[in-house]
């Protein structure tokens, strides 16, 4: 994987070069993973272009006028939906926000959403998928560790991976003016007696992320095409 520099985001990174289980690796230019690029100037737009995104999937509820593309697709997915009171009690209640923590619980309880946006990248027009949330950690954490896990991508990699957003979020608090969540984040893992990567971990076993999108209604030409995307050379 590979840390993008697009002027005005931070949690930025190209999600090829990941080890598959079979062998082999994830293609670059593929799949691109970031927090709200919404913020991006124009030239971090042109940089996006350059590196070859075509489609954005924002999985927020609100969003804000920006210096997009005019001919760049954008599919918008409310991954949360946060009306949904028992769910959302469920992780707030247990101290598992912020953390990948709530990621099993959430793939349960909302399959819906999750097969939408694997759905919107397996039909993403030809040129690179860029999927994005706020900070780029919790919610584009979750459906990068799916995607990730329907390519083939190793644990450890998928781990290795969310564990990047710790850092690349350090800057991102100041910059936007924001309280640093890591000393919290570590405080929660602490109290469950674990660590990121082991609660990625935790999130993984067992879990067959083709069983479950296929299980979830999603079209298996549909699953077919994203495996096939986010493995080819």
């Amino acid at each position: 994987m590979s840390h993008l520099s697009w002027e005005g985001c931070h949690n930025t990174r190209d999600l090829g070069g990941l080890p598959l289980h079979g062998g082999g690796q994830t293609p670059f230019g593929a799949l691109v993973r970031s927090d709200n690029p919404e913020r991006l100037t124009a030239a971090g737009w042109a940089a996006a272009l350059a590196h070859g995104v075509r489609t954005v999937v924002d999985l927020r509820e609100v969003r804000r006028p920006d210096l997009r593309p005019a001919d760049l697709t954008t599919v918008r997915i409310d991954l949360d939906d946060m009306a949904d009171e028992v769910v959302w009690n469920h992780i707030f209640d247990n101290g598992l926000d912020g953390t990948p923590l709530y990621y099993r619980y959430f793939l349960e309880s909302k399959p819906a959403q999750c097969v939408a946006v694997a759905t919107a990248v397996a039909r993403a027009p030809e040129g690179g998928v860029l999927v994005h949330c706020e900070l780029g950690r919790d919610r584009t954490g979750l459906i990068v560790m799916l995607l990730l896990s329907l390519a083939g991508v190793t644990p450890q990699a998928i781990a290795d991976d969310y564990e990047l957003s710790a850092m690349r979020l350090v800057p991102l608090y100041a910059a936007w003016g924001i309280t640093d969540q890591t000393a919290e984040i570590e405080q929660i893992l602490r109290s469950k007696k674990t660590t990121l990567q082991a609660a990625v971990y935790d999130a993984l076993d067992g879990f067959d992320a083709e069983k479950y999108l296929l299980a979830a209604g999603m079209d298996p030409a549909d699953v077919a095409a994203l495996k096939t995307r986010l493995t080819r050379p």
